[in-house]
């Protein structure tokens, strides 16, 4: 359904590389995740994908038709929601579903059905100004605009970006339902726990991606042993750990610090206590854990 080969975008005359020989394809019925932080180049390639924008050279296509020479149907068949809202704030909820609907050739009773689960939650607020509502809600009445005319693939940009956890999760049970209806659907998000929710994830980082697969297969290519160590004294303990011998990567993650080391040695655990502990750490937790998508992506990042 989306196709990218060798995407190549710059700005200010070729002095930003923005995205960088960028390629992927998304199968039919999908939910596909570009995972990355800010400024890695996942709006760029929503906004060449909507045909918002040209390539400087590479090709691309949705269902088949060419970002640049067939616009026109893509435009038509596809739902874009990008990561600011856009929706006209001085109309209701309801005006504004119904402008989208009448843009698009369609009603909002046509595909009802469609929309249906999102709707009911909004529809107490069907006659309040889009401006004034909450950041969840907002998401929501985007997400109805760009799904009433029944579109082949959905491309949502950064879509819980600055939306509180509850409103979150029901947004992606949302997609999973959607999902479920054969819409194909490309995500962008900051958020690395997001990425266990999607069927395939494309790890971007400084334009370019560095990994395609399952969330799931991304994690079991970690190959190091990684460990978890927490002391009352935080700080210090990530500062002693970067300078011990054996560390090969060191970071802080919650409550605690992940650990690797250069070479797989039995001892490993005994020495960085007793390392620690010369180092006047007491109080020290260390044990082994599963690596997360946030462990995959900063170990592909040091590669």
């Amino acid at each position: 359904m989306v196709q990218l080969n060798n995407i190549i975008k710059t700005y200010n005359e070729g002095a930003v590389l923005a995205v960088d020989k960028v390629s992927f394809s998304v199968s039919e019925g999908e939910l596909f995740g570009l995972i990355g932080p800010d400024g890695a180049g996942k709006t760029s390639i929503f906004r060449i994908l909507a045909t918002l924008l040209l390539a400087d050279s590479g090709t691309a296509s949705v269902n088949g038709w060419d970002v640049v020479n067939d616009y026109r149907n893509i435009r038509n068949n596809i739902g874009y929601m990008p990561g600011k809202f856009s929706l006209y704030q001085d109309l209701s909820v309801e005006e504004n579903l119904e402008f989208f609907a009448t843009l698009f050739g369609t009603t909002i009773k046509e595909n009802y059905y469609l929309v249906k689960d999102i709707y009911i939650q909004l529809e107490p607020f069907k006659d309040r100004r889009a401006g004034k509502l909450s950041g969840g809600m907002k998401q929501k009445l985007a997400l109805c605009c760009a799904l009433i005319h029944k579109p082949l693939v959905l491309f949502l940009d950064e879509p819980t970006t600055g939306v509180d956890p509850v409103s979150r999760k029901e947004f992606w049970n949302m997609l999973k339902r959607l999902k479920e209806q054969g819409i194909t659907i490309v995500v962008s998000t900051p958020y690395m726990d997001e990425a266990n929710l999607c069927d395939r994830i494309a790890l971007m980082q400084n334009a370019k991606i560095m990994s395609v697969e399952t969330p799931e297969n991304i994690k079991s290519n970690y190959k190091k042993e990684l460990w978890a160590v927490a002391s009352p004294s935080m700080h210090n303990l990530l500062t002693d750990l970067r300078n011990f011998e054996l560390t090969e990567s060191c970071y802080a993650f919650g409550d605690s610090v992940h650990l690797s080391f250069k070479e797989q040695r039995e001892n490993s655990r005994e020495n960085t206590l007793s390392y620690l502990e010369s180092r006047n750490h007491s109080g020290l937790e260390m044990h082994r854990i599963n690596p997360g998508i946030e462990d995959c992506f900063i170990s592909l990042m040091q590669q």
